[in-house]
């Protein structure tokens, strides 16, 4: 098991080498020009007229990035400081790069790691009550709602949510964390608040991501109950119940283990699209905004901190299939 992880680990160390040199270079494409824009905005009206400050912050950027030199040097200087945990400074924040995406990280984990939960606990055991009662009612009705839910894009279904329950009824709060409370308000009453704000953007999450996981168990229980030993097992004479839970649920999960390699970036990250329908201060937001923005600094560390992210989701994933199935050994 070590030896295996410290192989791929080196791997992993080259597959995010490669990253950092794609993005750089990607990014050392982009005119000059675009970047005088970016700093312009970056020091304010206040200094609109002062070429002198704009083209020394040019300058300096420049150099920080390595855009004044070889590409090549420019990347090496850029990776020594992206290795001591330098990102650079967010032209829009104001701030390190690192600081932004853990300040708004936390939102976007807590929110993304709940609805997983609910998603695995509800797609999970209907794909299977849906594969063992094959061609059913149960199996066609959940069928065809999954099929709607994976077919609606993030931002129509969570336009319309917000519109049906929040801007028509009223019922919940069509954006924000927080509303506007007392200030003699409790902790409880502030958590319970915020938990209600994210009712809507659970809900969004979930459906649109359930149909996949409870489509994939479906299939993956169907190729399992048609093994020879869960037929073996049945005829020893267990009951249905010790035959699925028992025999078919633990070899359904090994490919199930698969998707959850993606989900890695998707916890960290954030959800972009959902955060931003909602307005949500998770890093998923932030990170759209400052995109937007063309905030250099940031759309290189947080594509960086993605791909990070995307490496160890994979070797985690390797390494359950060692704990789910015993004939999968690392070496």
């Amino acid at each position: 098991m070590l030896k295996y992880c410290i192989k791929r680990l080196l791997l992993s160390i080259l597959i995010l080498l490669g990253v950092s040199l794609i993005l750089y270079v990607l990014v050392s494409f982009m005119p000059v020009d675009y970047f005088e824009d970016q700093i312009r905005n970056s020091l304010g009206g206040a200094v609109e007229n002062n070429e002198a400050e704009v083209q020394a912050k040019l300058d300096s950027i420049k150099a920080y990035y390595g855009l004044d030199s070889n590409v090549f040097k420019g990347y090496f200087n850029w990776l020594s400081r992206l290795c001591k945990g330098d990102l650079g400074n967010s032209f829009v924040e104001k701030q390190p790069v690192e600081d932004v995406i853990f300040r708004d990280m936390g939102v976007s984990f807590g929110i993304s790691l709940v609805a997983l939960i609910l998603e695995l606990l509800i797609a999970i055991p209907l794909g299977i009550k849906c594969a063992c009662n094959q061609y059913g009612k149960l199996d066609y009705f959940v069928t065809v709602l999954t099929m709607i839910g994976i077919s609606f894009p993030t931002f129509f279904l969570g336009g319309i949510v917000k519109k049906v329950f929040a801007t028509d009824l009223g019922w919940f709060e069509p954006i924000g964390l927080k509303s506007s409370l007392p200030m003699n308000a409790t902790d409880w009453e502030r958590f319970a608040d915020m938990l209600w704000h994210l009712v809507l953007p659970m809900f969004v999450l979930v459906v649109l991501s359930i149909g996949g996981w409870m489509r994939y168990t479906r299939t993956n229980t169907l190729e399992v109950l048609n093994a020879d030993y869960i037929r073996t097992a049945r005829a020893k004479g267990l009951s249905e119940k010790s035959v699925v839970y028992k025999h078919v649920f633990r070899n359904t999960l090994i490919p199930l283990v698969t998707m959850l390699a993606g989900t890695l970036p998707s916890l960290f990250g954030g959800a972009m699209i959902t955060e931003t329908v909602f307005d949500l201060p998770g890093i998923g937001n932030t990170a759209w905004k400052l995109m937007q923005a063309g905030d250099i600094p940031f759309i290189m560390g947080y594509n960086m901190f993605i791909a990070v992210l995307t490496i160890i989701g994979i070797l985690l994933t390797d390494i359950m299939y060692a704990v789910v199935d015993p004939r999968v050994k690392l070496r």
